[in-house]
């Protein structure tokens, strides 16, 4: 456990639910867990008793990729963990491959429906879809504008085209909307939508107020922190500002709240993680705004925040993130883009230079 980690409390200690098992963390929710094949190697998914249009069984919160081991353990969970009630229906917190990857399959199979906000749903259709501009292909270009010339890294890159639909081959036809502030039953409790941004289009969180219970989905995570990338279909957005002015929402809720991430185990301390997570991206923008006393490309300033090797997968997310950096100190005033001749974006301190 690093330093950050031991500010907080984790109520479950070592503890993970077993293989094909759930572990209740309140009365009605369950926790399991499932494997990934990325570096980050697991997702914790929620299941949660309901009782929806007069019939009992589970809500599902998050679903996992697309393919054939995931698929296997949710049929080993319906078998053995359910006690023969069925699915009611799916809530995705966000258009990523791991937490939306198996909607389809999963509402299919129980004839449920999806629940997700607008611009989750939305993306997740058309990233799905791989649609010209839009799939993987499309960040070849984006990040060679921002410096990336390793010919090797770029064709590998370009491989990458079809990545989105591989792992969310299939999105379900119809959805049900999910947005700021409603407040949504699930089993004995309400659950009041949080959205996010900034790490994807409209992030929904779910927060019980009442039982101090937080579904932080990707947003507040305990060990790593969330990515906040700049992509290709959105090539001059600002998500590190997105993001951390989204975080100031969950401080309205009570400080012994329960946060249940989708990555790493369930803790106490939402405000000690929140201002850690602040800290971070603040040292972060610092070290950026240094570094670019002389012009600095995104690609450039990759190897000054991440200091380790990186394959293509890692590298998407390192550039990506690099350049939120950099668009942030841009926007506020702190930074200069400069076109070079190279027609490569590089970003100087302007005279105000200070964050």
């Amino acid at each position: 456990m690093n330093a950050l980690e031991a500010q907080l409390d984790y109520p479950f200690g070592d503890s993970l639910p077993a293989s094909g098992a759930l572990l209740e963390v309140a009365p009605g929710l369950h926790w399991l867990r499932m494997g990934l094949p990325f570096a980050l190697n697991h997702i914790n998914l929620w299941l949660l008793e309901d009782e929806f249009r007069g019939e009992a069984g589970w809500t599902i919160i998050d679903c996992g990729i697309a393919n054939d081991a995931t698929r296997a353990a949710w049929e080993h969970i319906f078998a053995t963990q359910l006690g023969g009630r069925p699915v009611l229906r799916v809530i995705a917190t966000h258009c990523h491959p791991d937490h939306v990857g198996l909607a389809d399959w999963l509402c299919s199979r129980w004839d449920a429906p999806l629940w997700m906000t607008t611009g989750e749903y939305g993306f997740a259709r058309m990233m799905s879809a791989a649609l010209p501009g839009v799939d993987g292909s499309a960040m070849v270009p984006h990040f060679q504008q921002h410096g990336l010339t390793d010919p090797v890294m770029l064709e590998t890159l370009h491989g990458r085209k079809s990545y989105y639909p591989t792992l969310v081959p299939s999105v379900p036809a119809a959805f049900h909307r999910l947005q700021e502030h409603q407040t949504v039953r699930i089993g004995q409790r309400d659950w009041r939508v949080i959205a996010g941004f900034g790490h994807s289009p409209e992030h929904a969180a779910l927060a019980c107020a009442e039982d101090a219970l937080l579904i932080s989905g990707d947003m507040v995570l305990p060990r790593i922190s969330t990515n906040v990338s700049v992509f290709a279909v959105e090539p001059e957005s600002n998500p590190v500002r997105q993001y951390l002015d989204s975080l100031q929402k969950y401080l309205t809720l009570p400080q012994h709240t329960l946060v249940l991430p989708s990555h790493g185990k369930p803790f106490r301390g939402l405000a000690t993680r929140i201002a850690q997570l602040d800290a971070h991206h603040q040292a972060r923008l610092a070290e950026v705004l240094a570094a670019c006393a002389k012009p600095k490309s995104a690609a450039d300033i990759v190897p000054i925040m991440f200091l380790r090797p990186l394959d293509a997968h890692q590298l998407s997310f390192a550039l990506g993130e690099a350049l939120a950096h950099l668009h942030l100190l841009w926007f506020e005033g702190s930074l200069q883009r400069i076109t070079g001749d190279d027609g490569i974006y590089r970003f100087k301190a302007s005279a105000a230079g200070a964050l």
